[in-house]
């Protein structure tokens, strides 16, 4: 099994307003900084986004890649699954976000785990290493956009 890197982070809002934000892809440019373009290309027969093309840049790293979405939980869900269906830096790409209610459900514990396959040569260290700065960044942006209202208005 591939190794992978996680961490999580507590947001101060209800699960529901965390997913609403991290289903929003077409406003990811708006607060995942490398994201620069991110467009829902398939939906689910629940509307939910399957297929995301996304454009990154973070500097000298600019990629075009579209990931597979998986929704887990019901009636709402608590968990976000993706893999990578074509790019071209990239070999493989699986992520995850869990979201766990905390504090009665008004606060969110919010766990995102990353594995990340790039096709040129790497060191492992390396790789975490970056792995670690884009969940970082991820959590970081996805907080400061829910707290500060960023889920109202969301497409849901």
């Amino acid at each position: 099994m591939a190794e992978h890197t996680s961490s999580s982070i507590t947001v101060d809002a209800a699960p529901g307003a965390v997913m609403k934000v991290i289903s929003d892809f077409p406003r990811y440019p708006e607060w995942a900084g490398e994201v620069k373009e991110a467009e829902v290309v398939e939906h689910d027969e629940r509307g939910r986004a399957e297929k995301v093309r996304l454009l990154l840049d973070a500097g000298a790293i600019k990629d075009e890649h579209t990931l597979a979405y998986e929704w887990v939980g019901e009636p709402e869900p608590n968990e976000v699954r993706w893999s990578l269906v074509k790019s071209q830096m990239l070999r493989s790409l699986d992520g995850v976000y869990r979201l766990t209610p905390v504090d009665g459900g008004e606060r969110t514990e919010v766990m995102y785990q990353l594995t990340v396959d790039v096709k040129i040569p790497m060191l492992g260290m390396i790789k975490r290493k970056a792995e670690k700065v884009i969940i970082d960044r991820a959590l970081d942006g996805l907080r400061k956009r829910v707290e500060s209202g960023g889920a109202e208005g969301a497409e849901s």
